[in-house]
């Protein structure tokens, strides 16, 4: 294992994990439940995205360079067109939201979930999270695939932490 490339996953990805929904979550579930327990279901999830994003970092390292980079240009594209169309709108999905919400209560699958058409089911899962790509790019740009992953899912750890941590200390300030 190579240090250094486990420590530049961990700080590469512990920037871009504390201002995400899942540590927003996390300190939720820490004042509501057991701290402790919260952290370990969440370190749980996050040690399957990070072997996840590790896999798949192994496999593009091993397709040919310019067709992964094509590949990945027309995604973005695609992406962005996606982004472009659906802002039109977007106006309309928040008076939508907003008067669902006056009328009676969300269904619980929906709070924190993503806008959009891929978000009408509760068990859809996110796929493409900034550190889960970023954790993908260090294994192709490495070839240190057990490194990445000790220090990606390190950094993702300590945030989950800091999330029950912060939850739990929020108690004696705030009340439920």
């Amino acid at each position: 294992m190579n240090v250094a490339v486990a420590l530049t996953a961990f700080v590469l990805i512990l920037p871009v994990e504390l201002p995400d929904k899942t540590f927003i979550a996390t300190l939720v579930l820490a004042t509501r439940y057991r701290p402790l327990l919260v952290w370990i279901g969440v370190s749980a999830a996050f040690l399957v995205q990070t072997v996840i994003a590790v896999t798949l970092g192994g496999i593009l390292g091993r397709l040919p360079r310019t067709p992964v980079e094509v590949f990945a240009g027309l995604m973005f594209l695609v992406g962005g067109i996606l982004l472009l169309r659906g802002a039109g709108d977007a106006d309309s999905r928040r008076r939508r939201r907003s008067t669902r919400s006056r009328t009676g209560p969300m269904p619980a699958c929906t709070v924190g979930a993503r806008s959009g058409p891929a978000s009408s089911s509760c068990s859809s899962p996110e796929w493409g999270y900034p550190s889960q790509l970023l954790t993908a790019g260090l294994v192709v740009k490495y070839h240190e695939p057990l490194s990445v992953g000790v220090g990606a899912c390190a950094a993702l750890v300590c945030v989950s932490g800091l999330g029950a941590l912060v939850g739990r200390s929020l108690l004696r300030w705030v009340r439920l």
